[in-house]
C-alpha cells in the first residue's frame, strides 16, 4: 500500500469525524480551514445547508491588523467569530476541526472562541 500523502491523510480523517458530526441551527457546525496564508472559520447549519457566520484572516476588522495565520491571527478570528455568533443569538457550537491536529493555531481558535462566549 502506498504512503498517503499529508493531504490525503487529512481528508480521511476529516471524512471519519464529519460522520459523526452534525451542525443544526440550535448548535451549529464551527468548521475551520487552515491554508497555508490564512486561516477560514464558519458556522454551518446542515440541515439547511447554509453557513450563518464567517471569520477569516481575510475579514475585513482583522485585516489590517495582521500578516499571516499564525497563532495570535487565530486568536483574533477565534475572537472575531465568537462576536459575530453572539450578534446572531449562537450560542453553543459543534467544533469540527476538519482534519487537523487539536495543537498549536486549531487549538488557539477554538480557546479564543470559548473566551468569547461560545460553548462547545
Amino acid at each position: 500500500m502506498a504512503k498517503l500523502t499529508t493531504n490525503e491523510a487529512r481528508t480521511l480523517r476529516r471524512a471519519r469525524i464529519r460522520k459523526k458530526i452534525e451542525g443544526t441551527s440550535q448548535r451549529p457546525r464551527l468548521s475551520v480551514y487552515r491554508g497555508n496564508r490564512n486561516i477560514y472559520t464558519q458556522l454551518i447549519d446542515d440541515t439547511l445547508g447554509v453557513t450563518l457566520v464567517s471569520a477569516s484572516t481575510k475579514s475585513p476588522e482583522i485585516c489590517g491588523d495582521i500578516k499571516n495565520a499564525n497563532i495570535e491571527a487565530c486568536k483574533k478570528v477565534g475572537a472575531l467569530l465568537a462576536e459575530k455568533a453572539k450578534e446572531k443569538g449562537i450560542e453553543a457550537v459543534v467544533f469540527d476541526r476538519g482534519g487537523y491536529k487539536y495543537h498549536g493555531k486549531i487549538k488557539a481558535l477554538a480557546d479564543a472562541a470559548r473566551e468569547g462566549g461560545l460553548k462547545f
